[in-house]
């Protein structure tokens, strides 16, 4: 590895913890109801009409079973406000290219994909999605799916922190004040970066033209270069961890990323909320040693990671040696400008959070390297992962680490002064079995069903990759795919669509429920038995979470990318 990678990487995360304490007291601020930001002069009427107008008593906090309520009724509006729009955006306006109405059961995917931040695209957005659909119908779930997991998260650490309550907050307070004080600045900081570098940012009718290369010409003969308000988008998209493209092509399109620069910013906003919320998560508690240590566990499972998928992706490609090829590098599906490495690295992050946009084709990364990203989804993406959700997810993690820690010392678990029990461990066990047996029940299912096999690009291992691929990103809420995939299908599109749905809104409950446990709880001094900062609690911690995933994942991997990066080296292709 060249020594200006290793100075790219260090530069990455450097920023990262550079930026962690400011914004995370931004966010610890904007999640105190009477919290001040620098915001306030400017958007303070605008959030005190907000409550106006919605009639939002400030006063008023909710049960753990009000606020979920209150967060899966806002949600599933969105989703059937989605799915309208998608459906009639042939008579609604800003649709200068004349695209139809999308047919219903991608609709219905698509309208689940956005509303529970998965962003998982069974379609070519610039040819099956308009202007205004991808402003109303896409980018506004971009923004309300991830104030929702910033909320979940904010629930469950106001009951970690709460004693004797039996309140967690006000979920329309909260998500009032994380869309208008922290993901609309930021985003719009975002978006002025990208136009900088070059994303567009127009309504302009797609630009037709006649091509040098007659191969690219269109059934009128001329090719197409599409337009649009990308850069607001493309902002949303990462900052949210939806990971959704304005082009099939994601992030790899010169318009949604066209710069080394753009490529690095995009790379930092996936990570720079969900890093911060960590940072939120110690001053909440009046722990921060606490936060940074779960910082340094998701750092280092990150590092350990992407270097692997750096380093399966650069080795040589035995059947390219075989063919006597002098560079046996593994380039396809990459775009040169950003090579082996920046590829690598954005597979790595955008896995790590539920973020699902890419830079390069995963599909097309050599066996060992795209069971990294795999993986990755796999531990539940929470090496930093979604935006409220990673935080969210680790802390079940780190629940569960307390409670065995305990177990084996002949102690009654405890975390941060309040007693784990029967009813938590069961909760946090329920939340993470849900996407277990979501991602090897439905791929089982697809596996054994002829809709299932005959919508695959290859056969063998990695076949089953793809499938295995397909339910985890959806069931994790990432987003990404095996492009190998034909995903677009009415079974495929409906089994994966009840995939996202129950891999976020089950996950969620479960959730709410231990934050409403653990608020009624009064604190006890002694109550912590396992040290909660330290390299013993990173160890373990990280133990823990690799644990389990391989306990549930290893023999799907070995079956299939394992199996086929041997069959590789034998030569033997399908």
């Amino acid at each position: 590895m060249k020594p200006s990678l290793w100075i790219e990487l260090g530069l990455f995360i450097s920023l990262l913890a550079v930026l962690n304490k400011p914004l995370g007291i931004h966010i610890f601020r904007v999640l105190d109801k009477e919290g001040k930001t620098l915001f306030d002069p400017l958007l303070k009427p605008l959030e005190n009409f907000t409550y106006k107008i919605c009639s939002i008593d400030k006063s008023k906090e909710q049960s753990w079973i009000e606020y979920a309520f209150g967060l899966l009724a806002f949600n599933f509006i969105g989703i059937i406000f989605s799915y309208l729009i998608l459906r009639l955006q042939h008579i609604l306006p800003l649709n200068p290219e004349k695209i139809g109405a999308m047919p219903p059961s991608i609709a219905f995917n698509t309208a689940i994909s956005f509303g529970t931040n998965t962003n998982w695209q069974s379609y070519i957005p610039e040819k099956a999605v308009s202007y205004f659909s991808q402003m109303f119908a896409l980018a506004v779930p971009n923004f309300t799916s991830a104030a929702t997991g910033v909320a979940a998260a904010a629930a469950l650490v106001r009951g970690i922190v709460r004693t004797e309550m039996k309140t967690i907050g006000n979920c329309w307070i909260d998500l009032i004040r994380i869309h208008y004080y922290l993901l609309l600045p930021l985003s719009l900081l975002i978006a002025l970066i990208l136009i900088s570098q070059g994303v567009p940012q127009n309504f302009n009718s797609y630009v037709k033209y006649n091509p040098l290369d007659h191969g690219a010409q269109n059934e009128t003969g001329l090719s197409i270069i599409p337009q649009g308000p990308i850069a607001s988008q493309e902002a949303i998209k990462l900052l949210g961890t939806n990971g959704g493209g304005f082009f099939n092509a994601n992030s790899a399109h010169p318009y949604e990323n066209p710069t080394p620069l753009s490529n690095f910013v995009e790379m930092l906003a996936i990570f720079v909320i969900p890093s911060a919320l960590t940072y939120f998560f110690g001053l909440s508690c009046k722990k921060l040693s606490h936060g940074w240590s779960i910082w340094l566990t998701m750092v280092i499972l990150f590092l350990i990671l992407v270097l692997s998928c750096f380093y399966f992706e650069q080795s040589a490609n035995p059947l390219f040696k075989s063919l006597g090829i002098q560079n046996p590098l593994n380039m396809e599906g990459k775009e040169m400008r950003f090579g082996i490495f920046e590829s690598s690295l954005f597979a790595s992050i955008t896995t790590s959070a539920s973020c699902g946009a890419v830079n390069a084709m995963h599909d097309s990364f050599q066996p060992l390297a795209g069971m990294i990203p795999l993986f990755n989804m796999s531990l539940g993406e929470i090496i930093f992962g979604g935006v409220g959700s990673g935080l969210y997810g680790i802390l079940l993690f780190v629940i569960l680490t307390v409670f065995l820690f305990g177990l084996m010392i002949g102690r009654t678990p405890g975390y941060l002064g309040k007693r784990i029990g029967s009813y938590e461990i069961k909760m946090a066990v329920l939340a993470l079995m849900i996407q277990y047996i979501l991602i090897l029940g439905f791929s089982a299912l697809a596996i054994h069903s002829s809709w299932g096999v005959s919508a695959l690009g290859n056969k063998g291992p990695h076949g089953l990759t793809e499938i295995l691929y397909a339910f985890t990103s959806t069931s994790e809420n990432n987003g990404s795919a095996f492009g190998g995939l034909n995903a677009s299908s009415m079974p495929y599109a409906l089994l994966l669509g009840v995939a996202m749905f129950l891999g976020r809104y089950f996950v969620l409950i479960p959730i709410l429920a231990i934050a409403g446990s653990l608020v009624c709880q009064k604190r006890y001094a002694s109550q912590t038995v396992f040290p909660t900062t330290g390299f013993l609690f990173v160890f373990v911690l990280g133990s823990t979470i690799f644990l389990l995933s391989a306990l549930n994942f290893f023999p799907s991997l070995t079956l299939g990318p394992i199996l086929e990066h041997f069959m590789m080296g034998m030569g033997k292709t399908f």
